[in-house]
């Protein structure tokens, strides 16, 4: 479906409001904080086809990833092995991007402004608010909203070549259910269990790294089917060690900030990978959950005629076509009939722009506000998405009120989420096969 929305999480690079901003949008990696500073005589790092990645770029996503891998407690590689994998980061970006430009995949203004308002919003601030915050913080806003842009045309271009083409059969939406309801139940509480190696307060790097190998040993033997509070009895330093590690029930808004993403994540039984802290290195588990299954939604059942702009077809042409189309159709031409030729969206075109049942949440915003804003059999003025410009029908809606269908409606977004993510591996792994790419860091060292 070539409208559906794909989500996707960015890891956070800086310790600060800005990972919040840049967590708020999909990338495929590390942003390019600095790249309107790359001074004219940079050396070349790496020639990726008819482009370049010099040395400016690679040292400043080196100077941002250095700090978020201290932050928990990772180790920091090497110089060479850290630059080995923060270009190959860059050098799958590029290659993204120049695959986007030879589709004619672009962002206007006008929807980047939006983005960026949307991120400044969920941040509680408005769009000025967030250039002040951008540059208390350093950073260029400029090379910011050009690094937004970046992550809308790599998520277009992955929804297009990547997330469309995932397919759920019902058999593996069965089987997640079984194994994996946990992580499907809207949570209310939880029950925390923690082990903690401590570190004293300015400790040597030898204490930390001891510390940690400690950590890590005990979360594999609990993975390997050892007990925890046995563990923690035996090796915790955390104030509830004599109870096994037992921290009790919390409502999932009142978990510590430690343990915050661990609460919403973990099923029962699991441990999280040793958290580093200013006192230690932590491991948090969960033992038990209480929540809800989710509640009835609205769906929508919808059909859509999509119309792409490119170097030859303007908005106008677009917008001019669409009407065009809607007034055949209101005419007594079939709907299902001028889809079939004229859409550009193939895979819903094939059922003659049938989009199936829509849920809150499965297409992009200005998809969804429009179709929301129908009644059945309404037929909506041509507007504008992220993927071009639409026409778009209701057919009819629905309350989904069963407990186990909604179950299931979210194992299959979760396993599509899981299955285009491995996709997206190999298709970017393919993508680099076919590159011309020649990267120059030994000819830097000698």
């Amino acid at each position: 479906m070539a409208i559906q929305s794909i989500k996707g999480r960015r890891r956070s690079i800086l310790p600060s409001l800005v990972v919040l901003l840049s967590l708020s949008m999909a990338s495929s990696g590390v942003g390019h904080w600095a790249q309107a500073q790359i001074q004219p005589l940079d050396q070349i790092v790496a020639v990726v086809n008819d482009d370049v990645i010099v040395q400016s770029e690679l040292d400043t996503q080196i100077a941002l990833l250095i700090p978020e891998l201290q932050s928990r407690g990772a180790p920091v590689p090497d110089t060479a092995t850290l630059e080995e994998q923060v270009l190959e980061q860059l050098i799958l970006e590029r290659l993204q991007i120049q695959r986007a430009q030879a589709l004619g995949i672009e962002v206007d203004e006008a929807t980047l402004t939006e983005a960026l308002t949307n991120i400044a919003s969920r941040n509680g601030m408005g769009l000025m608010e967030l250039r002040d915050a951008l540059e208390a913080n350093n950073l260029s806003f400029a090379a910011f909203r050009e690094d937004t842009r970046r992550q809308i045309i790599t998520s277009r271009l992955q929804q297009e070549e990547v997330v469309k083409e995932v397919r759920v059969s019902d058999q593996e939406v069965d089987r997640f259910v079984e194994t994996e309801r946990d992580s499907l139940i809207t949570r209310s509480e939880v029950r925390l269990n923690h082990i903690l190696i401590a570190l004293p307060e300015e400790a040597s790097q030898h204490q930390v790294e001891q510390a940690r190998n400690q950590a890590q040993s005990i979360a594999r033997r609990i993975r390997q089917g050892e007990d925890f509070a046995t563990l923690a009895r035996a090796q915790s330093d955390g104030a509830r060690a004599q109870d096994g590690g037992d921290l009790g029930w919390f409502p999932v808004g009142e978990v510590p900030s430690l343990a915050a993403q661990p609460a919403q994540t973990l099923a029962r039984g699991e441990v999280t990978d040793p958290i580093r802290s200013p006192s230690g290195f932590h491991i948090i588990g969960i033992s038990d959950i209480k929540g809800e299954t989710p509640k009835p939604i609205r769906q929508t059942q919808a059909r859509h005629i999509l119309i792409r702009t490119s170097e030859v077809v303007s908005d106008q042409d677009a917008q001019r076509r669409l009407e065009q189309l809607r007034q055949r159709i209101l005419g007594g031409d079939d709907f299902a009939t001028l889809a079939r030729s004229h859409s550009d969206d193939t895979g819903s075109a094939l059922n003659g722009g049938d989009l199936g049942w829509v849920s809150p949440g499965d297409t992009v915003p200005a998809f969804e506000r429009e179709m929301d804003a129908l009644g059945p059999s309404e037929i909506s003025q041509p507007f504008e998405s992220p993927f071009g410009w639409h026409i778009v029908q209701v057919t009819e809606r629905r309350d989904q009120d069963t407990a186990d269908e909604l179950l299931r409606l979210r194992a299959k977004e979760a396993l599509r989420l899981r299955k285009a993510e491995e996709t997206r591996a190999l298709w970017l792994q393919r993508l680099r096969d076919e590159a011309y790419v020649e990267v120059r860091l030994d000819e830097l060292d000698d």
